[in-house]
């Protein structure tokens, strides 16, 4: 019997400990490792310090080259069976590429999150303006769903998202999966070793400063949040970590208000333990946060927006509060952090979110039989969704092209 072979195509090497796409990552990858997958990771950027050790898990690694034919032979040897691409930028690059070469492997797409509703989101709070799904209706909306028709199936992460691409664009749901976060369950002997209400001091939020929102948050935090919060708990830490903190991040550094930017966290579990509530008042993003999942792992209850905890909670109770004004949000922080059996009762709700919503073996199996019948079905699967063909015919392909003229170029 041969090897059944993955290929994931990284816009970056997945860094699980700077990142939650890192970590998103990694799942997938683990994911295809407990079924006896063959997995390449294949990647054009560079490696940095915090990049994911792949071939200790027996990855094997590949460095390819932008716009150079070069993939193209590397792809035709390979041969395999699925390919992942890591968001549509990439499937963009390599996408026409592989159909061409490999015309009966899988593509498939992980969005990660919808770059087009967070960009909308974020034009909307920069020029103060309510958020409408007229605002959707963007270049970047007409490349990132281009590129979903064209895959086979394309993985996301928030039922906010597969609601929006059924309703407003209307995608046909045979080619979108729900897929979120895949997570441990939070055992009972877990929860015994997690630091309780009076080990645990000050506040924290975290996130990678790559990430825009991440940076806008600090901002607000500083500006909104903190003169309010700091009135109520004077003798008060709010810590910021992040990866990728630039100067203007690490001058927001103030004692004297007790705000302090840490910078970045060797691990975001190990470190959220120590704290007693993480405060998030998102006010742009997509998909689902990384850094809530990370809370609700390590008992750290939290303060968010309706944009943070947004698709996260589904029916349950939030392990926290989701507060949009600044006033009521801070003092929700204030509850929360002083009272401990709202803490308490607080940290129960993360701890069923989790269980009920992401423990990895409601997901898994079933979406690795997914990917064998649709390999087994391919042929039909791709009449059924033609516009794929159209988007990959030659007179599309303005990418492809593009791709072709940038290599002749180059030589």
């Amino acid at each position: 019997m041969k090897d059944k072979k993955v290929l994931f195509i990284g816009l970056v090497w997945p860094e699980p400990t700077s990142s939650a796409a890192g970590f998103r990552m990694m799942q997938l990858i683990e994911t295809f490792i407990t079924r006896s997958y063959r997995i390449t990771f294949a990647s054009a950027a560079a490696k940095s310090p915090y990049s994911a050790p792949l071939t200790a898990l027996g990855v094997e690694e590949q460095s390819i080259i932008l716009n150079d034919s070069s993939f193209d032979q590397f792809i035709l040897e390979l041969q395999p069976d699925i390919v992942v691409f890591d968001r549509f930028m990439v499937e963009e690059q390599y996408g026409w590429r592989i159909a061409q070469q490999c015309p009966n492997t899988l593509r498939v797409l992980d969005t990660e999150d919808l770059h087009f509703l967070r960009q909308a989101r974020q034009a909307c709070v920069k020029n103060k303006e309510e958020f409408s799904f007229q605002e959707l209706f963007t270049d970047t909306a007409k490349r990132e769903i281009a590129s979903i028709l064209r895959c086979d199936l394309s993985l996301i992460i928030s039922e906010s998202e597969m609601k929006i691409l059924t309703e407003v664009f209307r995608i046909s749901p045979d080619i979108l999966y729900y897929l979120p976060f895949l997570e441990n369950e939070i055992t009972a002997n877990e929860i015994n070793q997690w630091k309780s209400f009076p080990e645990r001091k000050h506040l924290l939020f975290i996130g990678n400063f790559i990430h825009e929102p991440n940076w806008h948050t600090v901002q607000y935090l500083k500006t909104q949040i903190w003169p309010l919060l700091r009135k109520l708990l004077p003798k008060v830490e709010l810590h910021i970590y992040g990866a990728y903190a630039t100067q203007k991040v690490l001058q927001l550094n103030n004692p004297k208000e007790n705000f302090y930017v840490k910078g970045r966290a060797e691990s975001a579990r190990l470190t959220m333990e120590n704290y007693r509530v993480l405060v998030a008042p998102i006010q742009f993003g997509a998909g689902v946060k990384g850094k809530f999942i990370d809370a609700m792992q390590t008992g750290t209850p939290s303060v968010t927006t309706t944009i943070g905890a947004e698709a996260m909670k589904g029916n349950f109770a939030w392990n926290g509060f989701i507060e949009d004004d600044p006033e009521v949000f801070s003092r929700k922080a204030f509850e929360l952090y002083e009272n401990e059996t709202i803490w308490k009762t607080a940290q129960e709700h993360g701890i069923r979110i989790i269980n009920e919503r992401y423990e990895k073996r409601k997901y898994q199996a079933d979406f690795m039989t997914n990917l064998s019948l649709l390999k087994v079905q391919i042929d039909k699967h791709r009449q059924q969704n033609f516009i794929s063909q159209i988007l990959l015919h030659h007179s599309m392909q303005s990418t492809k092209y593009m791709s072709l003229w940038i290599e002749e170029k180059n030589k």
